[in-house]
């Protein structure tokens, strides 16, 4: 590890909103181009999200956009999906999830790829618009360790982490290159680190390699982690299981 580039995760700036609006445009971008690079025996291939083939996920994904884009499409969503929620998982969003899979069912790949397109210009537009005072209030109440959020919490980083982080099992499904640069992803590990370490508070250092890695540190005398930093968000999201220090999980 290079200790002259260690950085305590104190002096991590968090995303803020322009910040964060620039990330998801290059996000919903390299998603077009992912979804658009899968050749047809792609889209049925098993995910990590076990309930969710290629497709299913990019529907997930695709009319989780079609809600962040309407508020009356958001409401609908909700209220159709109340009922799926025992079957598909435990919280309302889990029906609300389930019920954009199966809107999309008899959608061709080719047409989700063009909702993709369309509908995440109107998402982000939407997001970018959300007016600051409704921004900050603290209205969401998210499951542990996460707990309780301002609405911005999830217009300026949920939504671009989910697309992120399933960019990542789309990526790990298909055995396609998962498109990755320290500029842009590398801010958000960084930014997930950050996060992570307010929510457990025990002494760590990071040494995260890769393209999206780096060396983090908080406290002293704490366990050591040696990882990839994209395999290290994996397990944060528990797509992998994490021993120590990596067993505090993180929702991405």
């Amino acid at each position: 590890m290079n200790q002259t580039m260690m950085r305590d995760i104190g002096t991590i700036p968090r995303i803020a909103h322009d910040e964060a609006m620039q990330i998801a445009q290059v996000e919903n971008d390299r998603f077009a181009r992912q979804l658009r690079s899968f050749e047809d025996a792609d889209w049925t291939k098993p995910t990590d999200c076990t309930r969710w083939d290629v497709r299913a996920l990019a529907a997930h994904v695709i009319g989780s956009a079609a809600g962040q884009a309407s508020p009356r499409e958001f409401v609908r969503q909700v209220r159709k999906g109340r009922p799926l929620t025992a079957e598909a998982g435990e919280f309302w969003w889990d029906g609300m999830n389930e019920l954009q899979v199966r809107e999309r069912r008899a959608r061709s790949a080719d047409q989700l790829i063009s909702e993709w397109e369309s509908t995440s210009r109107c998402a982000l537009r939407s997001r970018d618009r959300l007016p600051r005072l409704i921004a900050r209030l603290p209205l969401l109440k998210l499951p542990e360790p996460v707990g309780r959020q301002p609405v911005s919490y999830l217009f300026d980083t949920g939504f671009t982490r989910d697309v992120w982080m399933h960019r990542i099992d789309l990526a790990h499904a298909t055995g396609r290159p998962f498109e990755v640069d320290h500029a842009h992803d590398g801010r958000i590990v960084a930014d997930i680190v950050a996060e992570w370490a307010s929510t457990h508070g025990e002494p760590f250092t990071l040494d995260l390699e890769g393209p999206a890695g780096g060396a983090y540190c908080a406290g002293s005398g704490g366990e050591h982690v040696q990882s990839d930093a994209i395999e290290f968000c994996r397990i944060l999201a528990e797509r992998v299981h994490g021993n120590g220090i990596m067993s505090h999980p993180l929702p991405l």
